[in-house]
């Protein structure tokens, strides 16, 4: 084997390594987020509620002298009201500059997917949005939603940012 090919193997092989998903629950569903998008998870504290704020939207916190959004994915992806509980938490984002918090019902753990066990999101018609799945994992007989985040939270529907990315 010629070494340019072994330099383009290589290559490849970096493209392809494992990525490491934060996982968490809501409702009956798993899902993934890239760990490295995620700042800290905190407890669910009341928020103050803005008047005018799309559902999702459950109001800000002050977190260290920052002030932070807290979007309910539950109630963003239609999947019912969600019950706060003392499972409940936020996991605050850092996505593109700016901390958002995502409320979840809990937080499962971090695994490490390789490769050979994320799939691509398969087509859907064109009424089921799937923009914001990055694909589909498989742990054991676990099945995981895996989410492109920063996409999610930095586009126009979410209204979090004058700069949406879609």
């Amino acid at each position: 084997m010629s070494h340019e090919m072994q330099t383009v193997g290589r290559t490849a092989d970096a493209a392809d390594a494992a990525q490491e998903f934060l996982t968490f629950r809501l409702g009956e569903e798993e899902y993934g987020i890239e760990i490295l998008k995620v700042q800290e998870i905190r407890g669910y504290d009341a928020v103050t509620t803005i008047a005018n704020a799309p559902a999702f939207i459950k109001g800000v916190i002050n977190l260290r002298g920052v002030i932070v959004p807290i979007v309910d994915l539950r109630i963003k992806f239609g999947l019912g009201q969600a019950e706060y509980n003392q499972f409940t938490v936020v996991i605050v984002l850092n996505v593109g500059g700016r901390v958002v918090g995502s409320v979840v019902d809990s937080v499962s753990d971090v695994l490490t997917l390789q490769p050979e066990q994320m799939r691509p999101a398969p087509p859907f018609s064109s009424s089921l949005d799937t923009k914001y799945l990055t694909g589909f994992g498989a742990v054991d007989d676990r099945m995981l939603i895996l989410l492109d985040i920063e996409r999610l939270m930095l586009s126009s529907e979410m209204a979090l940012t004058d700069n949406p990315v879609d």
